[in-house]
């Protein structure tokens, strides 16, 4: 089956269960016959899905072969009018980010709401509500505080979506926990949601516009809301995995890989003690990368030559 951006061909679903959804970039042989991890496909992917994350599904859809590199330089000029975006780029232009960063603003500009928007639109089947990305740059505000806003029409599901990018899983999964605890309260939710119903001017691609709209509305109760709520939690990380191991079809990468998918879905099970918990239906997604900071790096060497084509 087709997907928006055929990213099957670089990542492997690898577990898809109702509350764990794990994936993982492989290896090839380069010029030398030697085995390399696959990250400049994994970045040239990404780049694919920067049109549609930055101008939302509204104006990313169906762009014309002609347009591409310009839409892309645009995109990418205006990512980098976020601040930071801009600034994340400059940290990692002289060093990297470390996992004791506190700052959940500069935290956005490593791109985690990028990766997490294509593993919702080719393997979970979901349309971008809106993008944020879109209205702080033409209007100059933030449209919601979720990194992901996507909808499932076919299940008339709601996708409220975080991520964290982090060198370790676990601190990684441990802010994903925080983040909830904060965000599914009542009073944030319909804070969010009302922020997000104002847009609706621009839903027009949007199937069954009305019904996202009441399921947002102020009254309808939280039980109700959070019953056609998917709460998808993204950790990318890095994995000795992938330094320990050159071909991830081996069965002993293999045996380790679910190992440690299970030991990260346990922690997040035993730590996570949200008073609705029972109530929420979430899905942990673990996505092991060689090398984060290389990750973060390349896509904004990526963004900046595309930024500088408009120059």
């Amino acid at each position: 089956m087709s997907t928006p951006f055929n990213s099957e061909k670089i990542i492997t679903h690898k577990i898809n269960d109702t509350e764990l959804s794990t994936f993982l970039v492989g290896f090839d042989i380069d010029d030398n016959g030697e085995s390399k991890y696959r990250i400049k496909h994994l970045i040239n992917k990404l780049s694919d899905v920067i049109i549609e994350f930055a101008f939302g599904f509204h104006e990313g859809e169906d762009t014309p072969n002609n347009e591409i590199l310009s839409k892309l330089t645009e995109a990418a000029q205006s990512i980098y009018k976020i601040d930071a975006f801009q600034k994340v780029k400059d940290i990692y232009n002289n060093g990297t980010i470390e996992d004791d960063l506190e700052d959940k603003y500069l935290r956005r500009g490593e791109f985690g709401e990028l990766i997490l928007h294509l593993l919702l639109r080719d393997f979970h089947n979901t349309i971008p509500l809106l993008s944020k990305i879109y209205f702080k740059d033409s209007f100059g505000a933030t449209v919601h505080g979720f990194d992901a806003v996507h909808i499932e029409p076919n299940t008339k599901t709601l996708w409220l979506g975080e991520s964290k990018l982090y060198k370790n899983g676990k601190l990684g999964v441990k802010k994903l926990i925080q983040d909830i605890e904060e965000h599914f309260k009542s009073d944030y939710l319909n804070d969010e949601f009302l922020i997000v119903s104002k847009k609706q001017k621009y839903w027009d691609n949007i199937p069954e516009k009305e019904y996202w709209l009441d399921l947002m509305n102020k009254s309808t109760k939280l039980i109700d809301k959070l019953d056609s709520i998917n709460i998808p939690l993204l950790c990318t990380y890095n994995s000795d995995l992938f330094i320990s191991h050159s071909d991830e079809n081996d069965q002993t990468f293999i045996n380790e890989y679910l190992d440690e998918m299970k030991e990260l879905k346990k922690y997040f099970d035993d730590n996570n003690n949200h008073p609705l918990k029972t109530k929420l239906n979430i899905i942990l997604i673990l996505l092991p990368v060689q090398n984060k900071d290389e990750l973060v790096k390349g896509l904004h060497n990526k963004l900046s030559s595309l930024q500088k084509l408009g120059e």
